[in-house]
């Protein structure tokens, strides 16, 4: 099940329980109908043909009973970016670390604050241990360990 506009502010607004969910800083005109939209840290220009690693302005918590896919806003798909990794298992906390590809013609440039990627809450059946892995806490870019 995809979580609502209305579920991930219920759970946004109950960290402290066991079902809470941390998007933090959060902002209003991020959160979406059925997603929210993370913003670029940084400025970065995503050069044609080449991957780009940029971090989410965002530091995010998933409780152990919500994992989240990544999908490119459909303005940055249209000039042509694309994002790889895009899975956020259970439990997992830091900042996103975005792998973009740019298969357009020409350069893209991003601005600090520019919401680029939607991220989708999906509920899991049974809540599990949560992420463990060489990733959590992450701080900023991350690249491949």
């Amino acid at each position: 099940m995809i979580l609502s506009a209305q579920s991930i502010l219920s759970r946004l607004n109950n960290p402290e329980e066991e079902s809470g969910l941390v998007i933090e800083p959060y902002a209003e005109e991020s959160q979406q109908p059925a997603s929210y939209d993370l913003r670029a840290s940084e400025p970065v220009i995503i050069r044609r043909n080449i991957m780009t690693l940029l971090a989410s302005k965002e530091w995010v918590e998933l409780p152990n009973d919500i994992a989240a896919t990544l999908r490119c806003r459909s303005s940055f798909a249209r000039r042509g970016i694309f994002i790889s990794g895009g899975f956020v298992d259970p439990g997992f906390r830091g900042h996103l670390t975005l792998c973009l590809y740019n298969c357009g013609t020409e350069d893209v440039s991003v601005q600090e604050g520019h919401r680029i990627v939607q991220m989708v809450f999906h509920e899991v059946d049974i809540p599990t241990l949560g992420y463990s892995g060489r990733y959590q806490d992450s701080h900023g870019v991350v690249a491949a360990r």
